[in-house]
């Protein structure tokens, strides 16, 4: 595949040149270093030292006025894709909800070269212009694609759009939940949305299996530099180099965000007008301790917002999961959440104490991301202190492969009383949680149940009755928790299983208030 900065890069080098930009003999005799991460730190670090500027949001009304089913009228043209060797880039038209614009550059040989914007680029589809648009109108974002799930055809792997949000696929997999490059205040009033304002892409070499994007970012509160480098394959992980150059103090800044969505599941079912099971990207929190623990945390759609958090030195990783892989279980024959990626951040070097942080937020339908996850430390992030930090995220399925022991596979909840008996008492403060557990050396232990016990603990609350059976269906095994809480207390219920002083599974966490 042909090379491109297609005629607009190659217009742009010879109106440089016509206008004395890069003198020949200066370019012979002092070669201008290569463009890269620290050039966009640099940026950085010059765009803190100053008053934020908010981008403009102003765009034609013809733009500004586009209908969702408009806005998808308007196409890309795949023959003028950009890039080469095994990757292609294709950019975003503004208007509908992307009415930030963001500036696009292709670096080729170490140059940085824009990518001037060009109606031509487009199919407009139905859509109509009066007047036509402006020639310098700009792009919302871009995407790339590469051939992900089979050598011969180029698939979608990865989007940035819109703020700082971006999301990427492995194989197999649909688009669900989306990473973001910072997050301010997440979850409180006056919740901030950096922005990428601008973007470097690297253009590949034939061999290259990688490819490398490089962002500035900037916000009310801070600005800083992003490199990505995007790895295709069946868990398709970005690598991710942040620098951060605070303007004012942020005491609770979320490194490594995660968004989804939690609608409607096996253990929080409140809204049951629906034919689907369950709808949701993400059902579960993953956390990687410090200390080598496994920690498992349902998701749920709170009736109220809720902020849990996980203390921690040195955390390894932690992520949203799709863990139930089913299709039974969503019905969904268009959105095939079944399908739907989990992201996995896995640390970089030291990080310090802090603490993973879930945040879970009403949500009165699927349309809502109301579930985030990110690092915070527990040092604030000041002017003149600029924070490194680097992580990398890979798309996975269930997440299975991450850890050997055994996982949690299904969270139910009911009323702490025998099945079919419906005039036993019931107490209003006390509930059961039934926890399925599958996997690792499981099955190994089915034949001799009585080796596996169940570890459950509670802080808030008392543990008033358990149980352990065998599941054969599963390969693991069935625990049931009832617990018992003070009105207007709120419980933390943990529960594993062990076998002697060796713990077999992931722990299994969950808040719960009569």
């Amino acid at each position: 595949m042909t090379p491109t900065t297609r005629r607009s890069a190659l217009a742009f080098i010879g109106a440089a040149a016509a206008a004395g930009l890069a003198p020949p003999a200066l370019a012979q005799t002092q070669p201008r270093p290569a463009f890269g991460y620290d050039d966009v730190v640099a940026r950085a670090a010059e765009r803190a030292a100053t008053a934020y500027q908010p981008p403009s949001t102003t765009l034609p009304a013809g733009l500004a006025n586009l209908t969702y089913d408009g806005y998808r009228d308007i196409r890309f043209r795949k023959s003028e894709a950009l890039l080469g060797g095994p990757f292609t880039m294709e950019m975003f038209h503004p208007g509908f909800l992307y009415t930030r614009l963001v500036r696009l550059n292709i670096v080729r040989d170490g140059v940085a070269e824009p990518v001037p914007y060009e109606a031509s680029l487009f199919d407009y589809g139905h859509n109509t212009f009066n007047p036509p648009l402006p020639r310098d109108l700009g792009y919302a974002g871009f995407r790339l694609h590469a051939p992900l799930n089979r050598p011969d055809v180029q698939d979608e792997l990865i989007v940035f759009l819109g703020a700082s949000y971006f999301r990427f696929l492995g194989r197999g997999q649909r688009y669900g939940l989306s990473a973001r490059g910072i997050a301010v205040g997440s979850g409180e009033p006056n919740e901030e949305f950096p922005e990428f304002r601008e973007f470097w892409v690297q253009e590949p070499a034939a061999g290259d299996q990688s490819a490398m994007i490089w962002a500035l970012l900037d916000g009310p509160s801070l600005a800083g530099a992003y490199q990505f480098i995007v790895t295709p394959g069946e868990f398709t992980t970005v690598e991710v180099t942040a620098t951060l150059y605070a303007r004012r103090e942020v005491p609770r800044l979320g490194i490594a965000p995660l968004t989804s969505m939690f609608y409607v599941s096996e253990n929080d079912r409140r809204f049951k007008d629906d034919f689907r099971p369950e709808v949701h990207d993400s059902d579960g929190l993953l956390v990687h301790t410090g200390g080598g623990e496994w920690l498992w945390r349902p998701l749920r759609n709170p009736a109220t917002p809720r902020i849990s958090s996980f203390a921690d030195v040195n955390p390894r990783g932690f992520g949203l999961m799709q863990r139930d892989r089913a299709f039974e279980h969503y019905e969904d024959l268009e959105a095939r959440y079944d399908l739907r990626p989990s992201y996995f951040v896995e640390t970089i070097g030291d990080w310090g104490e802090g603490r993973v942080e879930l945040v879970e937020l009403p949500a009165p339908d699927e349309t809502y991301d109301n579930i985030g996850a990110f690092w915070v430390r527990n040092e604030p992030v000041r002017p003149g202190q600029p924070l490194k930090v680097a992580y990398r995220i890979s798309a996975r399925n269930d997440g299975s492969e991450l850890h050997g022991g055994g996982q949690v596979f299904h969270t139910f909840q009911t009323a702490p009383r025998a099945h079919g008996v419906r005039d036993a008492p019931v107490r209003p403060d006390a509930r059961r949680f039934i926890v399925d557990f599958t996997g690792g050396e499981l099955p190994y232990y089915l034949p001799a149940a009585k080796e596996v016990q169940l570890a459950p603990s509670v802080t808030g609350g008392r543990i008033i009755g358990t149980f352990l059976v065998p599941h054969e269906q599963a390969k693991g095994f069935r625990a049931g928790i009832d617990v018992a809480v003070e009105p207007g207390k709120t419980a933390d219920i943990r529960a594993f299983l062990r076998a002697g002083d060796r713990a077999l599974t992931e722990t299994w966490t969950f808040p719960w208030a009569p």
